[in-house]
């Protein structure tokens, strides 16, 4: 319950501060696009494909990660593109008062990026419910043995044991989010802790 309290409290406010980052940035890009020559609709939606193109590449990076795959190279290339025409733009705007016109025009922008990507991080984080996580320094599983008696295994033997398993059963092997959140662990170091039982390349 604290925690999905918790984690609604800190949408909403990081909700609030990008909405409100955004329509000013938006203000800003908007006047340096009019001043620059274009007018009517398409000034206004200009500024638009610049955060636009943000939201875009932050969700598919999202995705990417909650599927456990690589980002693909074009979100990575279309968000820093993103990121730096839209702080460019609010610099740009606010250059003509001088150096600290400039980054106080260029502040609405990086708050809006800094509000999305913590909202996505947020969003990314997984919430393991009370009673699942594991200390791997202090608890150890216990398995039943062949011969009846119970044999100790610390989380990581745990997570690597019921990898292998998985390789030989039906569909899939278990996923690297799936094990983090069974027991407790960053998947970066599920990663290190599976790396050793992947099947070898075939020659």
């Amino acid at each position: 319950m604290i925690d999905r309290l918790i984690k609604a409290t800190t949408a909403l406010a990081v909700v609030a501060v990008a909405a409100v980052a955004a329509l000013i940035s938006y203000a800003h890009m908007l006047d340096l696009v009019r001043t620059h020559g274009e007018t009517g609709v398409t000034a206004q939606l200009v500024p638009f494909t610049v955060d636009g193109l943000i939201l875009a590449a932050s969700m598919v990076t999202l995705d990417a990660s909650r599927r456990d795959r690589p980002v693909p190279a074009l979100a990575g290339w279309s968000l820093a593109a993103g990121i730096c025409a839209t702080v460019g733009a609010n610099v740009a705007h606010g250059t003509a008062h001088g150096p600290i016109g400039a980054l106080v025009s260029a502040w609405p922008a990086l708050a809006l990026v800094g509000s999305f990507e913590l909202l996505m991080a947020l969003t990314r984080m997984p919430v393991t419910p009370p009673g699942t996580a594991l200390d791997a320094q202090r608890i150890r599983l216990e398995q039943p043995n062949s011969d009846g008696t119970s044999l100790a295994q610390t989380p990581e033997q745990a997570i690597l044991a019921e990898y292998r398993a998985s390789l030989h059963g039906p569909g899939r092997p278990v996923s690297q989010r799936y094990l983090a959140e069974k027991y407790g662990i960053d998947r970066r170091k599920v990663k290190q802790i599976i790396t050793g039982a992947q099947d070898p390349a075939p020659s």
